[in-house]
């Protein structure tokens, strides 16, 4: 039964920005940060609570695990940052331990058709260990995946041919990281394939389609480097899932999800065209794709497994 609530774990720059966007989107009447620092929960929650009388009502509180007793919807946004000289390995290993502590706290008290949206990265490999973790129904854990990147993808492709970014379909599938897969045999401009667009607008050479790519795996590092961090568009897209959820749009987004028997992929999280709705991931859409990029894909859940079996997974 649905609640009008949602809980946030973690209030990072992630975690407080999601808090924020989500207020302003106006699908909850309740939204909850949990959090280890209580004084930034508190001072967060407080600071976007000023603000409501601009927003549809709802309330915005920092409290313990057990708000997740009634909640429809629980943003994972906790972890650690990465050490001078920590390899991402290394990384992922804490951030594991992080979360063999959040989620058994999370499903003490949470309702059995909760959603519960991973964020924190890196994001595939902590679907899973949600998933193993949790004992919920594997399409009610959901990565927030390679959302971000298609978006990225699109803005590019936008700023290329000077069309509107709805007006362009396209993929990234596979891990949110390195080994992520563009599926360009799949991308329009307003329905025509984007190879046929190029040629009939011929303002140019067409588009350096790898490069694109590249921008968009470089992307984080680039804002990293420029400020420290990334958690605006990131926060968007966490709403964007949310939304497509609470509102059962039956939209597709490529979240991270489990992955059984899809183009000889197997017990895994990745990102695939997902219809997102009532419950979360109702049904994963195995799309046509060209040789290379099932290849690239498969090469993609090849890194992530190395990865689940050196911490155990």
């Amino acid at each position: 039964m649905y609640t009008g609530k949602a809980v946030i774990i973690g209030d990072g720059l992630v975690g407080s920005t999601t808090a924020y966007t989500l207020t302003i989107g106006g699908l909850f009447s309740k939204i909850s940060i949990i959090d280890i620092d209580k004084n930034k929960a508190e001072g967060d929650a407080l600071d976007i609570s000023h603000g409501v009388s601009f927003v549809p009502p709802v309330k915005i509180l920092s409290e313990d695990y057990d708000t997740c007793r009634d909640a429809d919807i629980i943003i994972i946004a906790a972890g650690v940052s990465q050490k001078s000289g920590e390899d991402r390995m290394d990384l992922l290993r804490r951030n594991y331990e992080v979360f063999q502590s959040i989620v058994p706290n999370i499903t003490k008290y949470c309702k059995s058709d909760v959603v519960i949206i991973v964020v924190t990265n890196p994001v595939d490999i902590l679907t899973y260990a949600t998933y193993k973790l949790s004992g919920l129904d594997s399409h009610q854990i959901i990565g927030s995946g390679t959302v971000l990147d298609t978006s990225r993808l699109k803005y590019l492709i936008s700023d290329h041919v000077g069309v509107d970014m709805r007006d362009i379909s396209t993929y990234i599938i596979g891990e949110h990281g390195d080994s992520e897969v563009a599926i360009w045999s799949l991308t329009d401009v307003a329905g025509l394939c984007v190879q046929d667009y190029c040629k009939a607008c011929g303002k140019c050479q067409g588009l350096e389609m790898k490069e694109m790519h590249k921008k968009v795996i470089d992307a984080a590092y680039e804002i990293i480097e420029k400020k420290g961090a990334t958690y605006y568009a990131v926060a968007l897209a966490v709403s964007r899932i949310v939304e497509a959820i609470v509102r059962n749009e039956n939209s597709v987004l490529t979240v991270s999800s489990f992955i059984d028997d899809i183009y000889g992929v197997n017990d895994i999280c990745l990102s695939l065209p997902t219809v997102m709705g009532k419950g979360g991931a109702k049904k994963i859409l195995e799309v046509p794709l060209s040789e290379e990029e099932a290849n690239g894909l498969k090469n993609s859940a090849q890194v992530m497994r190395k990865a689940l079996t050196e911490i155990g997974l």
